[in-house]
């Protein structure tokens, strides 16, 4: 049932009539009118996870502060970052709102907006770490939004808990295109009296942005994917075999649509044999970003094994190529830097970090010297630097950072090497989806910094010159391009004015302009 039109219009009207029907509700009295469906069926959820509506203790907080950092670069949404903020930030600026952004399971990674709504939300928990689930909070428009996997808007007293009561908030969850699943939560959120009512469509539009951004990079790494390993796909001479997303999509197959499934369900561990679903056994070997799916057990050293093997080094000259080497995974772009060894994530300090990219730079190896020049600078010291990529050795085994001189033996993928290659292929538009960011932005070595600022400036070179719309919105849409006046001009005239993505970019054209 929908309130009376003056009230809807309203917010103080509606609200005062929301806190009625709570109170009629929970104290079994018969109510002005029954609350709507979505949050009659919360306030159900939420309290049978014993959430108490008069006495809420508050979201729990379950990450810290030193953590967010490296949980936000890992998270799919972060990559988005840039364009939620053009599209929302602004405007909840203007109406003294702020914008949100959860994971899949209610917690915060981000907030921003103006000042003084962040400190009042400091007071009701309303930070970066903490979880807004209805088991946890209650109805709100987030733990509702993921709850329900619609988007929704919950005004005052619709919150189940009456200490955020004040608070009107709209959120709209955002799916990963792959799979179809919630992997977070767009939200704006702000005072009872400044909601505006044209804020729901507006965060409802940022979320279907982020899941076209999604689904644009998908698109571009599954092409990347079949472009690198077709021909080991096309050299299988006779068996049936299929290249196979880490998800389980099935990109590409030979002989065409041989698999009965658009989708597997993939082992836990990496590899190793499958059974179709009509019953026949299939083998997987993995790839640097997926698998190589064989409709029989391979020779003990395939052909496409080896060949694999070789695709990879040759990323990397001067890599040995070996059917036992181990798979190294560097994501130094855009974030804090992650690193996995045969699928095992291993932490990094920033120095071997720098390290690892100097070592991925320099395929046939450096000395001691050029290392601590590299990383450390003139001032560098031999000994220091020796001392460090011991420690390093030590982490990732001595077979993978070998000595004499100092040098990577892996097959290698780094994502900021994949940029490159691309650019040298011709493939600008691959090279934008692969840049998420600066390689490494906040590494003050040499040798990082002649990468970083190299790398940045022949990109971007290369994406304008070739005036490709989609290259130019993912160079623009990553941190390092959101204030390049030239790009945001470009774009704003190369879109049309019916793409959703032009408002954003004339908005941002504008704001750099003034």
């Amino acid at each position: 049932m929908g309130l009376p039109t003056t009230r809807a219009t309203d917010p103080v009207a509606r609200a005062r009539l929301l806190a009625r029907i709570r109170e009629a509700v929970l104290s079994g009295t018969p109510a002005p009118q029954q609350p709507r469906q979505v949050v009659s069926e919360s306030w159900r959820r939420s309290l049978a996870a014993r959430v108490d509506p008069e006495r809420g203790t508050g979201p729990p907080t379950i990450f810290e502060r030193g953590e967010m950092s490296e949980i936000r670069a890992e998270h799919p949404l972060a990559e988005t970052l840039p364009l939620l903020r053009e599209t929302l930030v602004a405007i909840a600026d203007e109406a003294m709102h702020m914008m949100i952004v959860t994971d899949a399971q209610g917690h915060i990674l981000w907030r921003e907006g103006q000042s003084d709504v962040l400190r009042r939300a400091d007071k009701v928990g309303l930070i970066e770490g903490t979880r807004w689930s209805e088991d946890a909070i209650g109805t709100n428009a987030m733990g509702t939004a993921i709850a329900e996997d619609v988007s929704v808007q919950i005004h005052s007293a619709e919150h189940l808990v009456r200490a955020y009561h004040s608070w009107t908030c709209a959120a709209s969850p955002v799916h990963d295109p792959d799979t179809g699943r919630i992997v977070g939560v767009v939200d704006v959120t702000g005072p009872v009296r400044s909601f505006h009512p044209s804020t729901m469509a507006l965060v409802g539009a940022a979320a279907k942005l982020a899941e076209s951004h999604l689904r644009n990079r998908m698109q571009l790494r599954d092409e990347a994917l079949r472009t690198r390993w077709a021909p080991q796909l096309a050299a299988l001479r006779g068996e049936y075999g299929a290249l196979v997303a880490p998800s389980g999509r099935v990109l590409a197959s030979e002989p065409h649509d041989w698999l009965p499934v658009p989708r597997l369900v993939l082992p836990s561990t990496a590899g190793g044999t499958l059974t179709l679903p009509d019953g026949r056994e299939a083998y997987l070997e993995p790839l640097a970003e997926g698998f190589l799916l064989r409709s029989g057990r391979p020779a003990p050293a395939s052909a496409s094994a080896v060949s694999a093997t070789s695709v990879s080094a040759t990323a990397v000259p001067g890599a040995a190529a070996s059917a036992t080497a181990a798979h190294l995974r560097l994501r130094f772009l855009g974030h804090a830097p992650t690193a996995e060894l045969n699928g095992r994530r291993v932490r990094l300090t920033q120095r071997h970090a720098d390290m690892l990219t100097l070592l991925a730079l320099n395929p046939s190896g450096v000395s001691a010297e050029q290392l601590a020049t590299g990383v450390y600078g003139e001032r560098g010291n031999p000994v220091t630097a020796r001392a460090e990529i011991h420690r390093l050795r030590v982490q990732l085994g001595a077979a993978v950072v070998r000595s004499g001189p100092y040098r990577l033996h892996a097959e290698l993928v780094a994502d900021w090497l994949t940029v490159r290659e691309s650019l040298r292929a011709g493939q600008v538009r691959a090279a934008a989806a692969a840049y998420r960011g600066e390689l490494r932005p906040g590494s003050e070595a040499p040798a990082v910094i002649e990468e970083r600022e190299l790398l940045a400036a022949t990109l971007r070179r290369a994406v304008l010159d070739q005036g490709d719309v989609e290259a130019m919105w993912l160079l623009a849409d990553t941190p390092s391009c959101a204030d390049d006046v030239e790009l945001a001009e470009r774009l704003t005239h190369a879109l049309p004015p019916s793409d959703p993505r032009h408002a954003a970019m004339s908005a941002r054209s504008e704001r750099l302009s003034r």
